[in-house]
């Protein structure tokens, strides 16, 4: 059998370990494996390299990807859909592995509706693909900003100020809720929960009457009252970029305003996507990748290797696809548990 193999979408700690995963597995199996160059943009356009068992030694520990990644819809003209068809038979791909997230899942789901051979690994630092307990790149991530967060206490207690972290989350607030729950931010702002400025302005005060400051943690998708309807870019998804919002920015000036207390932010972007893997990300990104070839291998095309409990198994494309998994309840009691 002869695999392709792409990694689309943002980048995250893990993306290395997945694709040493898939080709030393199909290796292990007798397979050949070929990389796509840059996401769906190398299948589009013909930019591939082999990839065998030494291609891949050493890059376990390493974040990014070594085959590139963009944000490439591959169905947004009926033209490229086509000349994706045209380069997978060019290249005698047997089965696609599509390592990404939502985006890229998507358009795995469509190239397997039209008649492809496709198997999904789940990847996301946002940790809001369906079907999946967690995905890699997650737990990196969070720990960077939580080591930011820890950073900014320490000028927030010296200066006496509020500051408000903003951290990335479009439409799920995993990363800011882990930010806020490990990192014991005073309030923590998700998504989920519709912005209640009472009550931020309560948390943030308690926190400086008891400690002489404050931290906040605001993720990136959530909705200012006053800032719906932005006229930010949108990318190839229709997906609107959020750095171009600043939350984080306008949640510091009124906190300061309803306060009094000189407050600042700080917005740490894509210091979040880079830097090696952690233990966690390591195996999971490695068992998904070694778990979409043996999927394959059992002829389980159209499926995602995702995590249940303990163990990998498959789940249709379409159980993976659509709404993302957003934070719970019972996790947002969590959180709210320990604020002030």
């Amino acid at each position: 059998m002869r695999f392709g193999v792409l990694t689309g979408g943002g980048d995250c700690p893990g993306l290395n370990a997945a694709l040493r995963g898939v080709v030393v597995r199909a290796s292990r199996s007798g397979h050949e494996t070929v990389g796509f160059l840059d996401g769906w943009k190398g299948v589009r356009d013909g930019l591939a390299r082999p990839l065998a068992p030494a291609d891949v030694a050493g890059i376990l520990d390493r974040g990014g990807t070594i085959l590139g990644s963009s944000r490439t819809n591959p169905f947004a003209k009926e033209a490229d859909a086509a000349r994706v068809l045209d380069r997978l038979a060019a290249q005698g791909i047997d089965v696609l592995v599509a390592i990404g997230g939502d985006d890229t899942l998507s358009a795995a789901r469509e190239l397997h509706r039209r008649g492809t051979k496709v198997i999904g690994v789940p990847k996301t630092m946002d940790n809001d693909v369906r079907g999946t307990d967690w995905t890699f790149g997650f737990h990196s991530a969070t720990a960077v900003a939580v080591d930011a967060l820890e950073r900014l206490r320490d000028t927030a207690g010296s200066h006496h100020r509020v500051i408000v972290l903003e951290v990335m989350g479009r439409h799920a607030g995993w990363v800011a809720l882990g930010t806020g729950l490990a990192g014991g931010a005073d309030a923590t702002l998700v998504p989920e929960e519709k912005y209640d400025e009472a009550a931020l302005m309560d948390h943030v005060r308690a926190g400086v009457r008891a400690r002489g400051y404050a931290l906040v943690v605001v993720s990136e998708g959530i909705e200012l009252e006053d800032r719906r309807g932005s006229t930010a870019s949108s990318d190839e998804f229709a997906h609107e970029l959020l750095r171009e919002r600043g939350v984080g920015e306008a949640v510091a000036r009124r906190i300061q305003s309803a306060t009094g207390v000189e407050t600042r932010s700080a917005q740490i972007g894509h210091i979040q996507r880079g830097g090696t893997p952690d233990l966690f990300d390591r195996i999971l990104a490695t068992r998904l990748g070694s778990g979409a070839v043996d999927l394959a291998l059992a002829g389980r095309f159209g499926q995602v290797a995702v995590l249940r409990g303990n163990a990998v198994t498959g789940i249709p494309l379409d159980e993976a696809v659509g709404p993302p998994r957003t934070v719970t309840p019972d996790w947002l009691d969590l959180l709210h548990t320990f604020e002030p």
